[in-house]
């Protein structure tokens, strides 16, 4: 070998497909854990969904509602369950936690439509439900697809009835129409962030009328009566439900090769399982390790599910009491000596859409787990930008498991941006770096990552627990 290419060797950057030179064994370990991920997937599509699962995987893991007990000690495996929308996880460690956590936090929840609080009504002949989109979409990928209904309707007694149409082979799908190419002329000359909208996501939900013909808007009667003989709901009780509508595809193995997976939600499901699986598998770790699954995040991580609330810092707080270690300005002090990956994906990059990304610092999928030192917009607007020192730290822990990670950030810098959770911690005084699984079509019905990712963003989260920082 000449001098140089052993320089290079030595000096540059090494960057490769994850996949050149695997092992089959390692091969079949990443497809196997992908395949319980796929399957988390498609019972979890939700924000309450996945706590829902996460919760009960996390029982059969030993682990106990944070409220059921008086004192905690080294070793105890505990959560918390917040409005059934955002939960938090915690093994304590052996090292006193006034010297900090480690924390990995990820959300729940994932662009979607609502039901708007008076959604029903007819028109000539079609009964529709109206929505109101969550969070940053393409309107128009979410018309001609087939759509399930998820959610709770809370009666006025406080009865709840739990929704979830659309998902079995033997129950009914939804859909919103459009126009046919042939009368689409003018709606082909709108914008493309116009071609449909947000008043024109309409839910087509029946057509056949009541039987008697006197009263008027029968089909709606029809759809009422239907919603009411099966769950016992009148059209009041939409007021107080919550219900979404999300795509009724199933999680899939994508390629030839079996490397990919396609699914709704992965943005930022994909971090939640990678995360829970980490944490239900870590016995005794020096540091109290944590882990965070919060909702909201898509539309500014507001409302008392989000982070912005203080319901984590009560958290943290009932555990320093239940420890016995609590006194004035203690937590503020933990939250100062903490550690934490915020597991938020990042945008893949894609060749198709090469003119918006920087090929020099973008994600690209088979080549590990993402970091990205910044995020926010254009001139890093809104971002957490983690300090070298801590960024050193975490390349350590992932050289040292040999784990492979890439560091990119979103987009060229005039192009776009994004925001995640970590500056919200970091503003508490933590050390936070963002770190996730690399995505194509984020916000699409239809998301697509690297199963070398996945397993990777699992090995990258269990490291970082087990090493104190």
């Amino acid at each position: 070998m000449k001098k140089s290419e052993e320089l290079k060797q030595q000096l540059f950057k090494q960057e490769k497909c994850g996949w050149q030179g695997i092992s089959e064994e390692r091969k079949t370990e990443i497809f196997t854990y992908c395949d319980q991920y796929m399957q988390y997937l498609n019972h979890s599509k939700t924000e309450r969904e996945i706590v829902k699962t996460s919760k009960q995987m996390a029982e059969e893991k030993g682990f106990k509602d944070l409220t059921t007990i008086k004192q905690l000690k080294a070793g105890d495996k505990i959560y918390y369950i917040n409005h059934e929308k955002s939960m938090y996880l915690a093994v304590i460690g052996k090292n006193p936690i006034e010297k900090g956590i480690q924390i990995i936090g990820a959300h729940a929840d994932s662009p979607r439509l609502d039901l708007k609080p008076n959604p029903l009504y007819e028109d000539t002949g079609f009964a529709y439900f109206k929505t109101h989109y969550y969070g940053g979409i393409k309107k128009y990928q979410w018309t001609t697809i087939p759509l399930a209904i998820h959610g709770v309707i809370v009666k006025a007694n406080g009865e709840k009835v739990e929704i979830c149409i659309g998902e079995n082979e033997d129950e009914p799908i939804f859909t919103i129409t459009d126009l046919l190419p042939h009368l689409a002329q003018e709606q082909m000359e709108r914008k493309l962030k116009e071609g449909i909208k947000g008043e024109e996501l309409n839910l087509l939900i029946g057509s056949m009328p009541f039987p008697e013909k006197e009263v008027s808007e029968t089909v709606k009667l029809n759809i009422m009566n239907i919603l009411n003989q099966k769950y016992g709901i009148i059209e009041q009780d939409f007021v107080s439900a919550e219900l979404e509508l999300v795509p009724a595809f199933k999680a899939r193995t994508l390629g030839f090769d079996g490397s990919m997976v396609a699914a709704y939600g992965q943005d930022d499901k994909v971090c939640v399982y990678t995360a829970l699986t980490a944490i239900l598998s870590l016995e005794k770790p020096t540091t109290t390790a944590v882990c965070i699954i919060s909702d909201k995040e898509e539309i500014g991580s507001m409302g008392n599910t989000g982070m912005e609330s203080h319901v984590f810092d009560t958290f943290i707080a009932e555990i320093l009491n239940k420890l016995g270690v609590n006194s004035p300005n203690l937590l503020d002090k933990v939250f100062c000596n903490s550690k934490m990956l915020s597991a938020d994906v990042d945008a893949g990059y894609d060749p198709i859409y090469a003119q918006v990304h920087d090929k020099h610092n973008s994600g690209y999928l088979g080549r590990g787990i993402g970091m990205n030192k910044y995020t926010g917009a254009r001139g890093k607007t809104g971002a957490s930008d983690a300090n070298a020192e801590y960024v050193a730290k975490i390349r350590q822990i992932f050289e040292k498991e040999k784990i492979q990670y890439e560091v990119a950030e979103l987009g060229k810098v005039d192009t776009g941006g994004g925001g995640t959770i970590a500056y919200i911690l970091a503003n508490k005084g933590v050390d936070v770096i963002d770190c996730g699984v690399p995505v194509l079509s984020m916000h699409a019905p239809y998301e697509v990552t690297s199963k070398f990712d996945i397993y990777e963003a699992y090995r990258a989260y269990t490291a970082f627990w087990k090493e104190e920082i």
